[in-house]
């Protein structure tokens, strides 16, 4: 059953300028494994990011670094939760996520939360 479904798009260049702007931002947003990818791969997880709390609910006390996207041996995306962001989803019965990334100029993630 599906719990929530989240999308997100992030203008890549955008992005980059918040970053370059406000160099704190890569420290909040990102976990330690996150922070080093090249820009457009930290916006589709930004993107990935808000598309988790949008598939939850969008409830205000979600921890961006709750939240990690890594990759498979094969590339593709997977999703990690801890702390509120697991908090939430355990609340909700979410036992399965599906991500989906894409980056050109904008980078897109669509998130489906899955239940029993």
């Amino acid at each position: 059953m599906i719990v929530g479904i989240g999308i997100d798009v992030v203008d890549i260049e955008r992005f980059a300028a918040s970053l370059a702007a406000t160099p704190a931002l890569r420290q909040r947003l990102f976990t330690e494994g996150e922070r080093d990818l090249p820009v457009a791969s930290l916006a589709a997880r930004f993107a990935a990011k808000e598309a988790v709390a949008k598939a939850l609910g969008a409830p205000g006390d979600l921890r961006w670094q709750d939240a990690e996207v890594g990759s498979l041996p094969s590339g593709a995306p997977v999703l990690r939760v801890t702390g509120t962001v697991a908090a939430r989803a355990d609340e909700l019965g979410v036992r399965t996520w599906h991500l989906s990334l894409s980056h050109d100029t904008v980078a897109t993630a669509m998130v489906i939360a899955e239940g029993e």
